[in-house]
C-alpha cells in the first residue's frame, strides 16, 4: 500500500519545470520583451509589470517608453506614470517632453506640471517654448480708417511678439492681439487732424497703440509694434457732403414739386369758383330782364328808359374796347362764341 501511495522523486521537478515553462510562455506572451530590452539597454529602465499593465490598460507603451528614453538621455527625471497619464487624458506627451528639453536647454524654468497644463489647455507647449525664446512676428490685415478732415487712410502693422509661460493658461491669443492693435490704428488716424500727419510721421499710431498696454490678459507680451505699410484711400468727408448736397436737393425738388401741385389744385379750385360765380351773375342777369319785364308790364319801366338803359351799355362796352382794360373781355368773346 505504502508502495502505491509513494511518489516518484522525479514528478514534482516535472511539475516545476510545467510551471516555470508556462510562466516563460505567459510572459513571452505579454511583456513585450523587446520593448523592455531597449529600455533597458538605454539606460531607462521600464519594470515588466508596467509594460504588462499598460498593455492589459490598452495604453500606445511604445510610443510611451520611446518618449521616456528620449527624455531620460535628455536628463530630464520624469516618471513614466506620468507620461501614462498624461497620454491618456488625452495630452501630447511627445510636446510636452521636447517642451521640456527646449526649455531645460534655453535655461528656462518651465516644470512637467505647468507643460502639461498647457498642453492640456490647447496651446502648442512646444511653440510657446520656442516663442518666448525667440519672439516672433506677426502681421494685421489693412485697417481702413479716417482722419478728422475725411480722408481715408489705410495702415499695415507689424507686432513682434513674445510668449509668457505663466500666462498660457486662461488667456488671449494672437488674434485678441491683432484685433487690439487694428483698434488702435483706427483710434491713431481718427484723431489725426489730417492725413499728412499721419503719412509725414506713421510713429504717431505706434506710440498711441503702446501707450494702451494691448497685451494685458493675453498669452504674450508685445514687444514692438512698426507700420510696415501706408496708403491713402478715397476722399470720404468730400463725398460724404456731396451725398449729403444730393439729398437735400432732392428734399427742395420734392418740396417744389409738392408746391406746384398745390398751386395747380388752387388754381383749378378758383376756376371751379369762377365758373360758379359766373352761373350765378347769369341767374341774377336773367333776374334782371324778368324785372324789366315786370316794371315796363306796370308801367313803372318805359321804353324810352329802357333805350337809355341800352345806349348807356353800348357806351360802357365801346370805352372798355378803346382802353382794353376790361378782364373779362376775353371770356365774354368765348361766351359770345
Amino acid at each position: 500500500m505504502s508502495n502505491l501511495l509513494s511518489v516518484p522523486s522525479w514528478v514534482p521537478l516535472v511539475i516545476a519545470l510545467v510551471i516555470l515553462l508556462v510562466l516563460l510562455i505567459a510572459m513571452f506572451i505579454l511583456v513585450p520583451l523587446n520593448i523592455w530590452f531597449r529600455a533597458l539597454a538605454s539606460g531607462a529602465h521600464v519594470s515588466m509589470a508596467r509594460l504588462v499593465g499598460m498593455k492589459l490598460r490598452k495604453v500606445d507603451y511604445k510610443k510611451i517608453v520611446n518618449i521616456y528614453i528620449v527624455s531620460q538621455k535628455a536628463g530630464l527625471k520624469i516618471p513614466i506614470s506620468e507620461l501614462e497619464t498624461h497620454l491618456m487624458a488625452g495630452g501630447d506627451i511627445e510636446k510636452v517632453v521636447d517642451a521640456l528639453i527646449a526649455s531645460h536647454s534655453a535655461k528656462m524654468e518651465l516644470t512637467l506640471e505647468e507643460a502639461k497644463a498647457i498642453d492640456l489647455a490647447g496651446r502648442d507647449v512646444v511653440e510657446a517654448v520656442k516663442t518666448s525664446v525667440t519672439p516672433k512676428v506677426i502681421k494685421t490685415n489693412w485697417v481702413e480708417a479716417i482722419a478728422r478732415n475725411g480722408v481715408q487712410v489705410k495702415a499695415i502693422a507689424q507686432v513682434t511678439i513674445r510668449a509668457k509661460l505663466d500666462r498660457q493658461i486662461g488667456t488671449a491669443d494672437t488674434e485678441t492681439i491683432l484685433a487690439r492693435v487694428g483698434e488702435g490704428i483706427v483710434t491713431a488716424i481718427g484723431k489725426a487732424n489730417t492725413h499728412t500727419e499721419i503719412m509725414a510721421d506713421p510713429a504717431i499710431i505706434s506710440k498711441t497703440i503702446l501707450k494702451d498696454n494691448l497685451d494685458r490678459h493675453t498669452a504674450y507680451e508685445i514687444l514692438s509694434v512698426d507700420i510696415c505699410d501706408i496708403d491713402i484711400g478715397e476722399n470720404i468727408g468730400a463725398r460724404l457732403k456731396i451725398e449729403d448736397a444730393e439729398s437735400k436737393k432732392k428734399i427742395a425738388q420734392a418740396a417744389a414739386e409738392e408746391r406746384k401741385a398745390q398751386a395747380i389744385a388752387l388754381e383749378q379750385e378758383m376756376r371751379a369758383k369762377t365758373q360758379e360765380m359766373k352761373a350765378i351773375v347769369l341767374a341774377s342777369e336773367s333776374e334782371v330782364h324778368k324785372a324789366m319785364a315786370t316794371a315796363m308790364k306796370n308801367g313803372k319801366f318805359g321804353v324810352m328808359d329802357y333805350y337809355k338803359l341800352q345806349n348807356m351799355v353800348a357806351d360802357t362796352n365801346m370805352r372798355n374796347s378803346i382802353s382794353n382794360t376790361d378782364p373779362n373781355k376775353k371770356n365774354k368773346n368765348e361766351d359770345d362764341r
